[in-house]
């Protein structure tokens, strides 16, 4: 961890499309960067540039460029700069590195919250599960049908949700899709479950019809014997 007093600031500037052995530069120099413990890296990416070529390259609203500049930049203590410094050059390539005397007024510190004991909470009772039988290329508002349905769970507090997909089956249209080896359908059968009370379950049937227009909702009487983890709260 680094420590009040004297460093160095690496800067290491690159093009967005150059690669190291195959994969991106970037990547590949912020994966060594981590596992050689240097205590922090950030790659920043510019919006316009030149480099050595002197060809100016830019992001428009229309056409994105791979070739925009990139800087990785890293503050260190000089002997771990020193360590690090002949791979880093290798690994750039074609691109600039930067080393500048710096000093370090303030180091961050790891933040280590206090992680609550688990316990096991033993629920039973009557429950109600809920299916839903859509389509995978049913929609909401420009998103997969299933994953809005899931995030409309999620934020109505249901207890949890799973998305089943089929591979093989027909609906009201009794026309068949399948999954084949060479061909993955893009209008198979979709199944969401979840388990809640009625009284969620009611409460959340509202934005169920408003969401799903073609498909199938179908509410089963459960018993339930759910195991959940629970934190300890201060004071319990």
């Amino acid at each position: 961890m680094l420590s009040a007093g004297r460093a160095l600031k690496v800067t290491i500037y690159l093009s967005e499309g150059s690669t190291h052995h195959g994969a991106s530069t970037s990547s590949s120099i912020l994966d060594f960067l981590f596992f050689r413990g240097v205590a922090g890296a950030t790659v920043l990416k510019g919006i316009a540039g030149f480099g050595a070529d002197h060809h100016i390259h830019s992001a428009g609203s229309v056409e994105i460029s791979d070739q925009l500049p990139l800087k990785i930049e890293f503050i260190e203590t000089p002997e771990k700069v020193n360590e690090l410094l002949a791979k880093l050059e290798e690994m750039a390539g074609s691109g600039m590195i930067e080393v500048q005397e710096t000093t370090i007024a303030k180091p961050a510190q790891v933040s280590k919250p206090r992680v609550p004991a688990p316990v096991h909470v033993k629920i039973e009772g009557k429950a109600k599960l809920m299916r839903i039988f859509i389509g995978e290329s049913d929609q909401w508002h420009g998103k997969p049908l299933h994953e809005a349905l899931v995030q409309a769970m999620r934020a109505n507090d249901l207890a949890g949700a799973t998305v089943y997909r089929g591979i093989l089956g027909y609906g009201a249209h009794r026309r068949v899709h399948r999954d084949k080896p060479l061909h993955l359908s893009h209008d198979a059968s979709i199944m969401l479950s979840v388990v809640d009370t009625e009284e969620k379950l009611q409460t959340f049937m509202p934005i169920v019809d408003q969401m799903v227009q073609e498909g199938l909702v179908v509410l089963s009487d459960v018993d339930i014997i759910k195991y959940a983890h629970r934190p300890v709260e201060a004071g319990d």
